[in-house]
């Protein structure tokens, strides 16, 4: 099975920036789509940034930019200029690309943007 594990979230002033960290099992960066979600309180979670198996490594959406290190096999995701409404739970996802049921989930990371 996938494993996955996020890391690299914490507390940050507003403006301020982050880099979350995936690390994955086994090499499945070519057959996974892989993408980071947020969940904050009361709110549904919500699509960050995506990559599609077998396009770019880098997606770039905003403030926010999803990378992928092949020979690492790490995934992350850079946050600039931080505000409060980006407090959330980050979680990482890798999705089969024909496999609807390969689906698979961290445990997700806390950032909080406050003074």
């Amino acid at each position: 099975q996938v494993q996955l594990e996020e890391s690299g979230g914490g507390l940050v002033q507003p403006g301020g920036s982050l880099r979350l960290s995936c690390r994955t099992s086994g090499n499945i960066f070519d057959t996974f789509h892989m993408g980071w979600y947020r969940q904050a309180p009361g709110k549904q979670r919500e699509l960050v940034a995506r990559i599609i198996s077998g396009r770019s490594t880098e997606v770039v959406e905003g403030r926010f930019t999803a990378s992928k290190d092949m020979a690492k096999r790490m995934f992350y995701l850079q946050m600039n200029s931080l505000q409060p409404e980006d407090t959330a739970v980050y979680y990482c996802n890798a999705q089969h690309n024909l496999v609807d049921s390969a689906n698979f989930w961290g445990q997700g990371t806390q950032v909080t943007v406050s003074s």
